[in-house]
């Protein structure tokens, strides 16, 4: 069963602030990622299902990687990304990273295992949103070890801001992403994140969340100014985009799980304008 790439989340993709003989390359690395997504997280499919898929999609990376044949399940995702990976020598093992990370929310669902601490949950992002970065580092060309860990952080922080995002979202379909220690620390179960839930202790610890993710992003953002041109400016909205997700939150007084904060055309001034300061 093939999975469309139907949506876009806070991920710009290609967009025209991206240099245009990279858009091709930012938009199959998109739609790999996208597309293995999607067959982790979306329509009727069994876990197992799931995972057989998964498992023949990273058989189709590692064929095309070798510039062998792929299956012709995906041809979509695999022909544009055949002629990305040859001409910029895309690393293959940040790809299979990405592929960890779905199979892993396939089992932690289905067992329904929780994250035990923070340091299990970031290497969780290490494999789900790190690679991203460090892929569109390694088209930029900018591959020195201060902005590897300064683009961590940056997505780092979006994967656990999108995450503080959708606590209601996901505890409707059985995902759990609040630590075990966390939920420990502030004296909160799973029931106080029920719909109608009014639990102060649970605001207190969404907030502690994403103060946790505030501060991963502040301590990010100084690569969009040292990345030149286009690609630095669409960085820097990435940026403000979550930074600007956390103040909704904050507005919302971290009750994410009665009430999704999402961006609307009406923030674009304010990111636009934000971005144009913090480049000062």
């Amino acid at each position: 069963m093939k999975q469309p790439v139907t949506h876009y989340e806070n991920f710009p993709v290609a967009s025209v602030l991206c240099p245009a003989h990279l858009r091709p390359a930012v938009a199959a690395i998109y739609h790999f990622a996208r597309t293995a997504d999607d067959i982790a997280d979306e329509g009727d499919a069994t876990a197992e299902q799931r995972l057989a898929q998964l498992s023949r999609y990273r058989a189709d990376l590692q064929a095309t990687a070798r510039q062998q044949a792929h299956s012709g399940t995906w041809p979509q995702v695999f022909e544009p990304l055949a002629g990305v990976m040859a001409r910029f020598h895309l690393p293959v093992p940040l790809l299979a990273d990405l592929l960890d990370a779905f199979e892993q929310d396939i089992r932690y669902t289905t067992a329904q295992r929780r994250y035990a601490d923070e340091a299990e949950l970031l290497d969780y992002c290490r494999r789900s949103a790190n690679p991203v970065g460090r892929l569109l580092l390694h088209l930029y060309g900018a591959d020195d070890a201060l902005s590897l860990a300064q683009s961590d952080q940056i997505c780092s922080a979006l994967q656990l801001i999108n995450f503080w995002q959708d606590v209601g979202v996901d505890a409707a379909r059985g995902r759990w992403y609040i630590p075990q220690a966390a939920m420990a620390q502030f004296n909160v179960t799973e029931t106080d994140f029920a719909p109608d839930s009014e639990s102060r202790n649970a605001t207190l610890l969404i907030a502690a969340c994403t103060e946790r993710a505030r501060a991963m992003m502040l301590k990010g953002a100084p690569l969009a100014r040292r990345i030149p041109g286009r690609a630095g400016w669409e960085l820097r909205l990435v940026v403000q985009g979550g930074l600007r997700i956390l103040d909704k939150i904050q507005t919302l007084d971290f009750a994410t799980w009665r009430t999704r904060p999402k961006l609307s055309a009406w923030d674009v001034p304010v990111l636009l304008w934000r971005a144009m300061r913090a480049s000062a």
